[in-house]
């Protein structure tokens, strides 16, 4: 009588599989692309473009062409002399029509935390209403284009330390956000001066050849 061979266990074939399975999904790696951190600008609904009255003097254009040169206003800039272009537009000390809006405004810091603010904590003073357009052409080498978005970003946080020394006799980057009377100026701080930065989808500017 001839020998029945066994049936294999399909059940723990099906639980091996699934195991393997998990093992590779734990166990491999993914390449995660670093780059630029700050949001573009979303895209307009049903990609039309949205008409937006802007005054002119209120937007600081700062260009990137495909050679690398930059440009701020229409003008040729050396890269270190940005962040104390961007401080003066963000400023505007000498009230100039060509800079932009400064309007009044008030922030609330914990009251008695500045001899220099009155007791109820209330700044009243003028803040910008300016925006920085960063552009950049295709070709646009990544490392200047890093550069220059660092020479913006480090004059807002001059501002915002200077700010902070001035009234509180501490650095900015030293604040405790932890301690809730420290997240409260830090906050404040930041209303006054805004990292109002807006980063453009990469565009054909141009340049010398």
């Amino acid at each position: 009588m001839a020998r029945e061979t066994p049936e294999v266990n399909g059940g723990s074939l099906a639980d091996i599989a699934f195991l393997l399975l998990i093992f590779f999904l734990v166990t491999t790696t993914m390449d995660i692309d670093t780059g630029i951190t700050r949001l573009l600008p979303p895209e307009p609904e049903d990609q039309q473009e949205q008409e937006v009255q802007v005054n002119k003097r209120n937007v600081l254009v700062v260009l990137l062409n495909k050679s690398d040169l930059l440009m701020v206003g229409g003008e040729v800039m050396d890269r270190l002399a940005l962040k104390q272009k961007t401080i003066e537009f963000f400023t505007n000390p000498n009230e100039s029509m060509d800079l932009p809006v400064m309007e009044d405004t008030e922030v609330q810091f914990p009251p008695g935390s500045s001899s220099l603010l009155p007791p109820d904590g209330v700044w009243r003073g003028k803040t910008s209403r300016g925006v920085i357009s960063l552009q950049n052409d295709r070709s646009t080498t990544y490392g200047k284009y890093l550069q220059v978005q660092n020479e913006l970003v480090a004059a807002v946080n001059e501002l915002r330390n200077d700010f902070c020394n001035l009234y509180f006799d501490k650095d900015y980057e030293e604040l405790n956000t932890n301690i809730p009377v420290e997240e409260e100026i830090y906050e404040g701080i930041r209303k006054i001066y805004k990292m109002n930065i807006s980063e453009s989808d990469p565009k054909n500017i141009g340049g010398r050849n």
